[in-house]
């Protein structure tokens, strides 16, 4: 499947853009870090799709979004940021894999059915990040809620560096990767559950809703931190 052109609605303006394509993958490996609640899958994008994502991105240009933190009733927010609405990417995304993962979720009785086609990019640069949060569901009407929130690192170690669970360790050392940006849950009483290093390619699902983990992305202290947001949607 090539390339297509198909208008796109952004935050900043109405161009037509050249998504690049996603292929189907086969045999992706789940890791999971919390039960179904949290869990990775490395590889689901190519690093030339990312890439290619960046591009993309680059080109139609992000808007800064902030906000004040805590003492604002917010959580403290400083990236750069697109919004797109696309069905078909959307499904598109949905098809590479994560269709065949989630084919036995269910919750409350609802079976998961795709993506949100709002698609958000994100940008954080040195010394960007979004404080403590929680994510919340999003009815889109006629039956349809999301229950999991979809992240895809675009840029990040190509060598699939591991999530951290509470109590390990480990290093980033290379001069030219992204340093820091990583993901990271907290339980009840703010005890570390899990910390996700952006690794290119890699989708991250977290459940969100009433059940969602407190979380936060880091400060990148170096290189550009890209990541491609969904949510997974029921019926």
């Amino acid at each position: 499947m090539g390339d297509r052109k198909r208008p796109a609605n952004t935050a900043n303006k109405k161009t037509k853009i050249e998504w690049p394509s996603v292929k189907p993958k086969s045999n992706l490996q789940i890791t999971r870090l919390k039960d179904d609640d949290l869990f990775t899958i490395p590889n689901y994008l190519t690093c030339d799709e990312s890439k290619a994502f960046i591009s993309t991105a680059e080109s139609i240009g992000f808007v800064h979004q902030g906000s004040l933190g805590p003492t604002r009733g917010e959580a403290y927010r400083d990236n750069d940021r697109i919004s797109v609405n696309d069905p078909i990417l959307a499904q598109e995304i949905w098809e590479a894999g994560l269709d065949k993962s989630f084919a036995n979720f269910k919750i409350r009785g609802k079976v998961a059915v795709g993506l949100n086609p709002n698609l958000r990019f994100y940008r954080y640069t040195a010394g960007q990040r979004f404080g403590r949060h929680i994510d919340e569901s999003v009815d889109l009407g006629e039956g349809m809620c999301t229950h999991y929130t979809l992240l895809i690192y675009l840029s990040g170690d190509s060598g699939q560096t591991k999530p951290k669970l509470k109590n390990q360790v480990g290093s980033r050392d290379s001069a030219d990767q992204l340093v820091g940006g990583e993901t990271v849950f907290y339980g009840p009483r703010n005890a570390l559950v899990a910390e996700v290093p952006p690794a290119e390619g890699m989708a991250l699902l977290h459940v969100h809703g009433q059940k969602c983990m407190l979380h936060e992305a880091r400060n990148v202290s170096k290189g550009i931190k890209y990541v491609l947001r969904s949510d997974v949607v029921f019926a």
